[in-house]
């Protein structure tokens, strides 16, 4: 039975600089810059103890068009590393690294094998004898808003058919919402297996055939939360396997507590440094946000407090190589509320909500920050959940700040 076997990896923003992240002690700022580029080995490691036939590289390998002289350095060290142990590369780019950028060239290996700007096809066949055709286009510019998928016509005389695309899934998250795709359509061309790459979270979209988001191989903010990594992928005539691989070597993450035993600071002290000990992952980096809910006193913990509280457990944390370092401590107390109860107490909180109900053009509302000259280099597009979530806690804001005004 003919089989191939890869890894499919993409949006590996190798040097990516980290914005807004500087406030962090030096040494932990460090170990986040470098995050990339050790994670990026965890997936060529994985490659060679697998002894894969090929790696899939979807988009993205660097961070900014220009891509750096140290990040080709890096990726062109790993790529002979796997020439050495026989695995070929296959790779396009996106929109962060694309085609039209200006930077210093670093040729790369003879088993690197780079799509152009026209999807085409590139053919591989392994020691077994199995062939495999590989169809694929790097953006030749930043914006690509064309549906690329009519131009990707399987050819004739191969084993397997894999196609690499770089784009937006239809009916999906507000990712830039470029090279627009919809399932169907790829499903339609009959392809073994859709090597996705742009959105930065794991994603299975159909199975068998597979069509594969594999997300980012590491988190570089406190919005890509989690393990990263990639998929190692066997393919066989009737049957696909795949397995995810964890690559993150420093892990974002949101922990909630329940606050309902609190009554004191030491209370907060011991479940804040129970959960931090409890999170610890030997040889990785954590950066957790912790959410207590459900207090129901939190008048003691105002924001001088928990700035200390915060300020000594990070202390805690400067010496330890396997380290829980905390970002922020945010309490939610145990306000709720029901519209219709809260709206039968006064005609102006029916009012309020019919305004926000009707608020339908958020992205004018934040189009200051997103549009701004220099702002808008450090913010990413919010998805529809997001938006939603923004004007959800804006609401909740603003009825527990008129009840507490009105002295309920």
């Amino acid at each position: 039975m003919k089989k191939t076997t890869f890894i499919h990896t993409a949006d590996l923003h190798l040097d990516s600089p980290m914005i807004g992240l500087s406030g962090l002690p030096n040494h932990i700022f460090k170990r986040v810059r470098e995050s990339t580029f050790k994670a990026f080995k965890a997936v060529t490691d994985e490659a060679i103890r697998r002894h894969v036939d090929f790696i899939i590289f979807a988009g993205d390998l660097f961070d900014g068009e220009d891509r750096s002289i140290r990040a080709q350095a890096h990726f062109r060290n790993e790529m002979e590393r796997l020439g050495q142990h026989g695995i070929q590369a296959f790779v396009i780019h996106g929109n962060h690294d694309h085609l039209n950028g200006s930077w210093h060239h670093l040729s790369m290996p003879g088993n690197v094998h780079v799509f152009t700007h026209h999807v085409e096809y590139k053919a591989f066949q392994n020691e077994s004898g199995a062939v495999v055709y590989l169809y694929g286009f790097s953006y030749p510019e930043r914006h690509i808003y064309d549906d690329m998928t009519p131009y990707y016509q399987k050819a004739l005389g191969a084993d397997f058919h894999i196609g690499i695309l770089h784009g937006h899934n239809e009916g999906g998250s507000e990712h830039s919402r470029y090279a627009p795709f919809k399932v169907n359509n790829l499903l339609h061309k009959e392809f073994h297996y859709w090597a996705l790459g742009h959105i930065h979270k794991r994603t299975i979209l159909h199975d068998e055939p597979y069509i594969v988001y594999p997300g980012n191989i590491q988190g570089r903010n406190r919005s890509e939360l989690g393990m990263k990594g990639c998929y190692a992928v066997t393919l066989e005539e009737n049957s696909t396997h795949l397995q995810f691989n964890e690559t993150s070597d420093v892990i974002w993450e949101e922990v909630y507590l329940d606050g309902k035993i609190i009554h004191h600071l030491d209370d907060v002290y011991r479940l804040c440094h129970q959960c931090l000990d409890e999170m610890r992952r030997e040889g990785k980096g954590i950066i957790v946000t912790i959410i207590i809910n459900n207090i129901q006193n939190a008048d003691f913990l105002d924001d001088g407090v928990k700035t200390e509280l915060l300020e000594l457990l990070q202390e805690e944390e400067q010496a330890e190589e396997s380290f829980v370092f905390p970002i922020e401590i945010r309490c939610e107390s145990g306000f709720s509320f029901e519209r219709n109860v809260v709206a039968s107490e006064a005609e102006f909180y029916q009012e309020l909500f019919d305004v926000i109900d009707h608020c339908d053009d958020i992205d004018q509302v934040i189009a200051p920050l997103f549009e701004h000259y220099q702002g808008r280099k450090y913010v990413e597009k919010l998805s529809v959940d997001e938006k939603q979530q923004i004007v959800r806690e804006a609401e909740a804001l603003l009825v527990k700040k008129l009840y507490k005004d009105d002295g309920k």
